[in-house]
């Protein structure tokens, strides 16, 4: 079996330094194939580049240091960077991350290999963050459980101002922003026994421009929205994950269309936690019984998804994923809540695609069998378990 070539780790230099993947290539003695998905015979589309757990996963000391405790397993900054992570929103190589038992938010600046905290002192203190946000300019939205609130803080970390009002809401677990700042939608998630399921729209200034939902089956109802992104053409995309579908309104909040529903085959969902989507509008929904997130098209079309049925910590496997995100270079960042990291994939482009056939000689290996959920994994009815963050 080959391994993950020297060259390969320089094309992610930009993020990530070279030594992060060499690291999980040498602890896990992954195969060069194994590394992307889908699986042989298909061609390839996304590559996995590296696992945010540590201090040591963004420190600055010399590369050849950093080579020898990748294989000795020695060196600073080995003490876990997360307690609980939840959520998490990306980009210009900026990672926001929440935790909701450390009660903390971390910016890892990829880029400047920085690592910091905020939210955890002042008027933008946090005491349970769940779902987070970032519009273009790097201003950072976070949903509080914990106070009822919605907090914003600039592209540093500090806090600019509060959305909304404690009353406003029953219980705020996500918030999504378009591009431009200009339309922030809080979901609010209610409970089991609340009727208040929906979304409430804000502008810039923290204004209310309406709200979106009540409780129901129905088209433009809601049973438990979870999280809630918005696409690249400004439309709002809810995780109504209690219907176990993803409902898409436009940027007015009026109802366009919806995919998804509950079932052990691939395009279901059976405890669906995050949402993302990349540039192109493809859509990215992690799922918790499935241990795996699925890439839907723009019209809600499955294209494939990455996940195993093993409790695994390596690339391509999760124990319990949560929030997922994409930024603008395609790079996917995805949450385990139980092994206490952030995995990094990449989607390739056409000509990363056939360089990996190319390089790769085995590539004939049987893809893997249909991921399938127990009948005691997937209910009709959502249960309150399943919404404990």
């Amino acid at each position: 079996m080959s391994y993950l070539s020297l060259s390969r780790c320089n094309s992610f230099v930009f993020f990530l330094p070279f030594i992060l993947t060499l690291n999980a290539c040498a602890s896990r003695q992954v195969g060069y194939e194994a590394l992307y998905w889908p699986r042989p015979p298909d061609r390839p589309r996304y590559v996995f580049e590296g696992t945010l757990r540590t201090g040591q996963d963004l420190d600055s000391y010399a590369t050849i240091s950093r080579v020898r405790d990748a294989l000795t397993g020695l060196g600073p900054g080995n003490t876990p960077a997360f307690a609980k992570p939840y959520d998490l929103a990306a980009r210009s190589g900026r990672l926001v991350v929440t935790d909701t038992i450390a009660k903390s938010i971390m910016m890892w600046d990829i880029p400047r290999r920085k690592m910091y905290h905020f939210g955890q002192r002042g008027p933008g203190l946090v005491k349970k963050p769940l779902g987070v946000g970032m519009d273009a300019k790097g201003w950072v939205y976070v949903a509080d459980s914990g106070d009822n609130s919605v907090k914003v803080y600039d592209a540093l970390g500090l806090f600019v101002r509060g959305i909304g009002a404690p009353e406003d809401f029953e219980r705020p677990v996500d918030v999504a922003v378009n591009q431009e700042g200009n339309r922030i939608y809080v979901v609010d998630a209610g409970g089991i026994s609340s009727n208040r399921h929906r979304i409430l729209i804000y502008d810039d200034k923290g204004e209310s421009l309406g709200v979106i939902g009540e409780r129901g089956s129905g088209f433009g109802q809601f049973n438990l929205p979870i999280q809630a992104a918005v696409s690249p053409a400004g439309q709002l995309h809810v995780l109504d994950a209690g219907n176990f579908r993803v409902q898409v309104f436009n940027a007015e909040g009026e109802y366009v269309y919806a995919f998804g529903q509950v079932g052990r085959n691939f395009g279901n969902m059976a405890r669906p936690r995050g949402i993302a989507i990349d540039a192109e509008g493809n859509v990215y929904v992690s799922d918790a019984a499935y241990r795996n997130f699925q890439v839907f098209n723009s019209e809600g079309q499955l294209l494939m998804s990455i996940g195993g049925e093993q409790f695994a910590d390596k690339p391509g496997h999760f124990s319990l994923p949560a929030g997922i995100a994409v930024d603008e270079t395609n790079h996917v960042y995805v949450v385990d809540q139980i092994l206490a990291k952030v995995d990094i994939f990449r989607k390739l482009d056409e000509a990363e695609v056939e360089r990996a056939v190319l390089v790769n000689k085995v590539w004939q290996i049987p893809p893997l069998p249909q991921i399938q959920a127990t009948e005691a994994t997937v209910s009709t009815e959502a249960e309150s378990s399943d919404f404990d963050f």
